[in-house]
């Protein structure tokens, strides 16, 4: 079983920045990808990024530049550092994870993962 908390939403104004965190439990197995998800009211859940074991990343085009996901390994945690937020950020943001077995190509299709955190708000204003 994997745990996964999600934290440091909040509401910020537009240009701003947040970072998340998510503390998980997958670090003891040795080949997973982990992911930052996000749905805003009346949308689909759309993959931000995502991070396999290997550090490799991969991001949505509309985040590119502004966001990093990054993973400290002896903290056991995920991070999402989020700058030049826009209004359009606005949403519920969703850790997740999954363990391979076997090399697997990374994405951030949310099917592919079976492990979520409880999620956290984001709010930017105008």
């Amino acid at each position: 079983q994997v745990l996964l908390v999600e934290s440091g939403g909040g509401s910020v104004q537009a240009g701003g920045s947040l970072r998340l965190s998510c503390a998980a439990s997958i670090y003891t197995y040795s080949s997973y990808h982990m992911g930052w998800f996000r749905q805003a009211p009346g949308k689909e859940r759309e993959g931000v990024a995502g991070i396999d074991s290997d550090g490799r990343t991969i991001y949505a085009d509309s985040v590119k530049g502004r966001f990093t996901i990054s993973k400290d390994n002896a903290k056991n945690t995920l991070y999402l550092q989020m700058n030049s937020l826009k209004p359009e950020d606005t949403a519920m943001y969703y850790c997740a994870a999954r363990v391979v077995s076997r090399p697997r190509s990374l994405t951030i299709n949310d099917a592919n993962y079976n492990y979520w955190g409880q999620g956290t708000q984001v709010t930017v204003s105008s």
